[in-house]
């Protein structure tokens, strides 16, 4: 029996398939299995208009043994089979694939639709050397009377012989190579880990894949003493849920599923299954879960979908379908149109995965409008989960998103103990309203006691209170909503004063300038400018801010690591004109002035949420002055 080299190829590029296109030696059995179901589909394709196969879809399966003493492991099938001729084309030539040109040749083929081959490019076979010091293909095809055996031990070569098999299929015997220090090759011998594997990357697999399984049973005839019963049993699932029909599907089964396969303890709040025609065929089911995951918010974590070609794992995690302000989103999206590279671990370009992208982003925006408008406890139930994620997609990339995340928005509010959206604050506007007013702070309460708080409500205004980090800066990053532009009752700009309480007001600080001087020298360059004010309500004091960076982003800005210092709100002391405060600072020497002004900035700092600069000096001022 002579040994043939493969034909054109030579070591150095079977190297290069065993050793650097596949990124985990583990993928072998995913290949192996995925030929094995081409191998069966094709058979199963000629019984649809060939009488002389006698067998129907329920007896095809693959079959895996396991031989520990021997070191192999066996993966057969009763699919098509191969000739010698086959053989020596399939393996003999490395990237041939008979998979591919099948599809090619029966592309018209009006039962088309009936068959779904996996293999495109013909080097999974040789993922097997990576495992395997030696392969033996027995394979005999369907309808002929030999069958033949292929063997090799790698780039040396392989011989093709004859040899007895009684029925048609494939039977592939790896020789699993032996330890070394840092590979345990005995894991593709342990029952549990070939079950891992199928489950993991061949679970949907169209026929069953079975395995004789060995279980420690108790012995009814001997109490405490345990006996071993083996049964053969099939490890894949088969049908995956995502392609039934959602009629079909029960919630529990959802659950279940997800729970299973995401590793959760709770059921998910919201189900999103759908299949998608158009540039890009795909099924995709997701769900997002009740509470966070346990490593949500530190560096390791890693957003992504798994991806799935005709029901073959890809990749376990696709961050690319799945945008940063919807990465709590877990699930799956399953496409036979996607063009993978050679190992199949990896795309070969994302054209088509951008589309896919693109419709599942919209997709889940059109499912969690759904719910804000069906279920609203439901949602708000979600938005207290997962809110801010949606508030960081407003801001980032410059506001590209923010037009599709804008009405799935919530924050709490003067007039509401629950969420409202911004719509809802659109629609209860006063027609005299010109802005949607917002206030920042740590806490609805602390919001609440704010002192320009005090006159937007007595106009009849409402206020939306912002509590998280980000809310700033995804409202300035909006701009506007329905034409009424956003306005922080913080701000030195905001006077819903008539023009007659505005030129009092303006009356009072041209008389009381020298004094206004005085108090901005006390406080040197800690503030811009001082005035007083006539929207403080019945409080005596407090701090606004100028210019685009408000004294809530300057909190933020403070706490960032290498904190540019640079980014400081220029502050404003408003002090209330209608206060007997301001009689008591008019009559004060300079020496008292000082003392109570600092005083009152040292307040007005409290009450903005900001840090004062010396508290020892401050809790002795007000000893002094009690």
């Amino acid at each position: 029996m002579k040994k043939k080299q493969f034909k054109a190829e030579s070591k150095k590029l079977l190297d290069m398939m065993i050793n650097s296109i596949y990124t985990h030696k583990e993928i072998f059995l995913r290949e192996l299995i995925s030929n094995a179901s081409d191998a069966i589909d094709k058979l199963y394709f000629r019984s649809l208009t060939d009488d002389s196969v006698k067998m129907n879809r329920d007896e095809f399966c693959i079959m895996l043994d396991i031989d520990k003493e021997a070191r192999t492991l066996t993966i057969s099938d009763n699919g098509i089979g191969m000739t010698a001729e086959e053989l020596e084309s399939n393996l003999g030539t490395i990237a041939k694939s008979g998979s591919f040109n099948f599809k090619n040749e029966n592309a018209d083929n009006e039962n088309a639709d009936d068959i779904s081959v996996i293999g495109q490019f013909g080097v999974g076979f040789y993922s097997s050397f990576m495992v395997a010091d030696k392969v033996e293909v027995v394979s005999k095809a369907f309808g002929e009377e030999k069958a033949n055996k292929w063997i090799s031990s790698g780039a040396d070569g392989y011989t093709i012989e004859e040899c007895e098999k009684e029925n048609a299929g494939t039977v592939i015997t790896l020789h699993i190579k032996e330890d070394t220090e840092n590979e345990h090759y005995s894991d593709y011998l342990e029952q549990y880990r070939i079950d891992e594997l199928v489950k993991k990357y061949s679970d949907y697999i169209r026929y069953p894949i079975k395995m004789e399984m060995s279980h420690q049973v108790p012995d009814k005839d001997k109490e405490g003493e345990y006996i071993t019963e083996v049964s053969v049993e099939t490890l894949n699932s088969m049908i995956p849920l995502w392609r039934k029909s959602k009629s079909e599907i029960k919630p529990e089964e959802y659950n279940e599923f997800y729970k299973e396969k995401f590793m959760d303890y709770s059921d998910p709040q919201l189900v999103i299954h759908s299949k998608t025609e158009g540039q890009a065929t795909f099924n995709s089911l997701m769900f997002i879960p009740e509470n966070p995951p346990y490593d949500f918010y530190s560096k390791e974590y890693e957003k992504g979908l798994q991806l799935y070609s005709n029901g073959v794992l890809i990749m376990d995690k696709c961050a690319d379908l799945l945008p940063d302000y919807f990465s709590f989103v877990k699930g799956l999206v399953d496409s036979a149109d996607l063009s993978l590279n050679i190992s199949r671990e990896m795309l070969q370009h994302d054209h088509q995965l951008k589309i896919i992208a693109k419709a599942i982003d919209k997709k889940i925006k059109n499912e969690l409008k759904k719910l804000l408008a069906n279920d609203r406890e439901k949602y708000d139930k979600f938005f207290s989960t997962f809110g801010t994620q949606l508030k960081y997609g407003v801001y980032a990339n410059y506001g590209m998103e923010k037009d599709g995340l804008k009405d799935l928005l919530e924050f709490k509010s003067s007039m509401s103990d629950g969420y409202t959206t911004l719509k809802e604050y659109v629609e209860r506007m006063a027609d005299s309203q010109e802005s949607i007013y917002y206030a920042c702070g740590e806490s609805v309460e602390k919001i609440a006691l704010l002192p320009q708080l005090e006159a937007i409500k007595e106009k009849g205004y409402e206020v939306l209170y912002c509590t998280d980090e980000i809310d700033e800066f995804a409202i300035q990053m909006l701009m506007e909503y329905d034409g009424k532009h956003f306005a922080n009752i913080c701000k030195d700009d905001i006077d819903l004063s008539t023009d007659a309480e505005k030129e009092a007001i303006n009356k009072k600080n041209e008389d009381s300038k020298e004094l206004l001087d005085k108090i901005k020298n006390v406080l040197g360059d800690k503030v811009s400018a001082v005035k007083f004010s006539n929207k403080l309500g019945s409080h005596p004091v407090s701090i606004s801010a100028q210019g685009y960076v408000s004294l809530e982003m300057e909190k933020v800005f403070s706490q960032m690591p290498g904190a540019n210092q640079g980014m400081k709100a220029q502050l404003v002391l408003e002090i209330n004109s209608e206060h007997p405060i301001a009689e008591k600072l008019k009559k004060a020497d300079d020496e008292q002035l000082k003392k109570y002004v600092t005083l009152l900035y040292s307040s007005a700092r409290l009450i903005a949420g900001l840090d004062i600069e010396n508290p020892t000096q401050f809790s002795d001022l007000i000893a002094e002055m009690m």
